[in-house]
């Protein structure tokens, strides 16, 4: 039988990056939803600190209740409470991921100056953080530089993707020095046409990374 991966949503405009994602690159997966979206509010009214400690027990009791369903791996996409997913995945006896590890991990194949689009504060903090430690680990001198596009996130949210797009790919060129162009949310990930066609060459999405990161992860595993 085909693994089965839980799907661990925040914001419901990152289901249809990930299930288009899925369907391109393992259509043969049995994917599930979970979606608490009273997480991405809650977590916005935290502000950019530090997840409290209930938060980062709400995020472990989401991947436990993973878990319990016979889940294979579980693929987290909101991007802002990584080390609550940290901590689930050193618990946890099957494949977690956070949203963005993979692709990290392939910037810092592509270079040393990196930049990053987002559209959601609240999880820049904890992404820089992330890639910080992810540099570490590969021993990069790399450095990342976010530059978060006002107005995107509720665009989208409001049911506008043009609009979220447009306003993306007219920030990307601030990024043109760079030698990487990240896409940071899943839900940012839609944007990816429109900023290659601002910037001439293609972008890093965490969808594409992710699916293929856990989905590798998976088959060692077994």
């Amino acid at each position: 039988m085909a693994p089965r991966i839980a799907l661990i949503h925040a914001v419901e405009v990152a289901i249809a990056p990930i299930t288009s994602a899925f369907a391109r690159l393992w259509p043969e997966a049995r994917c599930t939803n979970l979606f608490d979206d009273s997480l991405s509010p809650d977590r916005a009214a935290e502000g950019e600190g530090d997840l409290t400690p209930r938060m980062t027990k709400r995020i472990n009791m989401l991947a436990d209740y993973a878990a319990l369903t016979g889940a294979d791996g579980i693929l987290f996409t909101c991007s802002a409470f990584g080390p609550a997913i940290e901590e689930a995945a050193r618990r946890l006896p099957i494949p977690v991921l956070k949203p963005n590890e993979a692709m990290f991990d392939q910037a810092l194949a592509a270079g040393r100056r990196i930049g990053m689009l987002a559209t959601f504060g609240p999880a820049v903090a904890t992404m820089e953080a992330e890639f910080r430690e992810a540099a570490q680990a590969a021993r990069s001198d790399a450095e990342l530089e976010t530059v978060l596009v006002a107005g995107a996130m509720d665009a989208l949210k409001g049911g506008d993707a043009e609009t979220h797009n447009r306003l993306v790919a007219e920030a990307a060129p601030k990024l043109r020095h760079c030698d990487a162009v990240l896409l940071a949310h899943f839900s940012t990930s839609r944007a990816k046409a429109a900023v290659e066609d601002a910037l001439g060459w293609e972008v890093l999405t965490s969808p594409t990374s992710a699916v293929t990161a856990i989905r590798s992860r998976i088959s060692k595993a077994t």
